[in-house]
């Protein structure tokens, strides 16, 4: 079999310091196959034969752990197999804003391909596996297979799709239409990826919702009581049940910036009255 690993080994500082944040890579390797299940590939026999000649190296990131750090120089893609991370932009004075979230299927690590340097800090909210795909292979996997090729593009054109529907979610309306919208969005990828979109964990902190969102922590959870009240949701803990979809997706269509009228569900105890990546075309263009 050929195998990756050469050409995936970080140097010494690099791997010291994927070592030294809880990171680890894992013993043994997968092929490519995997990565073209989990970018959703068509693979006929010709490429499953091809695919699974090639090894790529496995790494764990433990709950917790910065995975990408941003400045660090950028070595490798990264194709999520199972958890979920939270990317974060940090700004020059320190301040870092939670710009998205990525869970299977999705690619870590483009906007560095482009760049030459991780724009955005990755870190972990479960414990997760990635799959490594070297810039140094990346070329060459491209050109030998067709299906990697489309997969990958598509994967990446999603991804910028998915960052322009993170953007909305700031859109300057009040905090309950954004959260709104963001619960809708949480949905949204849930189905994406193969789990309920009604019934879901939110794994990402009320305090990162709110700075995803730009609003206070205290407003978030306000907003959510509110909505409980009101019969939209059901909430225990980071668990999420949407009961009324309609009355959400009115209440996140709402474009004003004051308060949004949230109206009494039939059954509820009373009424209440609530309280992007950047990454350029041209750039995407520079990783194809």
């Amino acid at each position: 079999m050929n195998t990756a690993t050469d050409q995936a080994a970080h140097s010494a500082d690099e791997a010291w310091y994927i070592h030294s944040s809880g990171a680890y890579r894992e013993p043994r390797q997968t092929s490519v196959t995997e990565v073209l299940r989990l970018l959703g590939a068509d693979m006929d026999a010709e490429s499953r034969r091809w695919a699974n000649s090639i090894e790529l190296p496995l790494w764990r990131i433990p709950a917790g752990t910065t995975f990408l750090r941003a400045d660090d120089l950028a070595d490798a893609i990264h194709v999520v197999r199972f958890g979920y991370f939270k990317i974060i932009k940090i700004a020059e004075d320190g301040y870092q804003q939670v710009r998205g979230l990525a869970g299977p299927g999705d690619v870590l690590g483009f906007e560095g391909a482009a760049l030459g340097r991780h724009p955005l800090e990755v870190a972990a909210l479960d414990d997760c596996s990635v799959i490594a795909v070297p810039l140094s292979e990346l070329r060459t996997l491209r050109h030998q297979s067709q299906p990697f090729d489309n997969a990958l593009m598509r994967a990446l054109g999603e991804q910028l799709a998915h960052a322009g529907d993170t953007a909305s979610l700031m859109a300057p309306v009040a905090a309950e239409a954004r959260l709104a919208r963001f619960v809708l969005w949480m949905s949204a990828r849930m189905a994406a990826h193969g789990e309920s979109p009604r019934r879901f964990l939110l794994r990402m902190s009320r305090r990162d919702i709110a700075n995803l969102l730009a609003v206070a922590h205290e407003t978030i959870s306000r907003s959510f009581s509110q909505m409980v009240e009101c019969g939209y949701l059901k909430v225990d803990g980071r668990e999420v049940e949407i009961l009324d979809l309609a009355a959400l997706q009115a209440c996140s269509l709402s474009t004003r910036r004051e308060k949004v009228e949230v109206a009494r569900r039939p059954g509820s105890q009373r009424s209440a009255t609530p309280a992007a990546v950047d990454f350029t075309n041209q750039q995407l263009q520079a990783v194809l």
